[in-house]
């Protein structure tokens, strides 16, 4: 008789309260699971985001430096203005060369509206009459260029000058050639969302 009670007891199984405490334990587990899963994969996305503007910025850098490596020299434009910088704006006047073709001049400006970095180039051309209606249309609101948008999520752009007299701010508006001498640096900072520091680079102006 006690044999047979002590094998009741031992194949009854788990009491509710068991039950609740068992199922209990593994809702705190899946929950703390799925608490540390969402943490890596919004990290995950997040980090994914960051190096994709990384990514983009560093393009638009190099296309940058491409631009001011090919600064035109003052000789061929005489007193007219090779470069202008203000508040999320750059506008300068490079060379374009091409394969069995005469070398003609260009205005480049780069542009930072409503959160997106745009670059506008103009036809290449040797008239110097020419060569001022684009620059007075790059500086305006009114250039019939089409702009490629290089990265999105700029919240500003700074410039400075290198010059005879050392780095300059770009403040308001600053054109060359100034008092100060034809600049042979440029350094532009960037900043993107979510970020606080600015990523920054440094260009020499016509090294080609």
């Amino acid at each position: 008789m006690t044999r047979r009670l002590h094998r009741l007891r031992r194949a009854r199984g788990f009491t509710l309260i068991e039950l609740l405490v068992a199922i209990s334990i593994l809702a705190i587990v899946a929950v703390l699971g799925w608490r540390g899963l969402d943490g890596i994969i919004r990290s995950r996305g997040a980090l994914t985001a960051q190096m994709e503007q990384t990514r983009g910025l560093q393009l638009a850098f190099a296309q940058l430096q491409s631009d001011s490596a090919n600064l035109a020299p003052q000789t061929l434009i005489g007193t007219r203005a090779l470069l202008r910088a203000e508040d999320n704006r750059i506008t300068l006047v490079r060379l374009v060369l091409a394969e069995n073709d005469a070398t003609r001049l260009q205005v480049v400006s780069y542009r930072v509206r409503d959160g997106v970095l745009t670059r506008r180039e103009s036809a290449g051309t040797r008239d110097l009459a020419q060569l001022d209606a684009l620059w007075e249309a790059a500086n305006s609101d009114i250039d019939p260029a089409a702009s490629v948008a290089l990265q999105s999520g700029v919240q500003r752009m700074a410039m400075r000058f290198w010059t005879t007299q050392g780095w300059v701010q770009a403040a308001g508006v600053m054109q060359a050639p100034a008092a100060a001498g034809v600049p042979s640096g440029l350094e532009v900072s960037m900043v993107l969302d979510g970020q606080e520091v600015p990523m920054t680079k440094s260009f020499l102006l016509g090294a080609l």
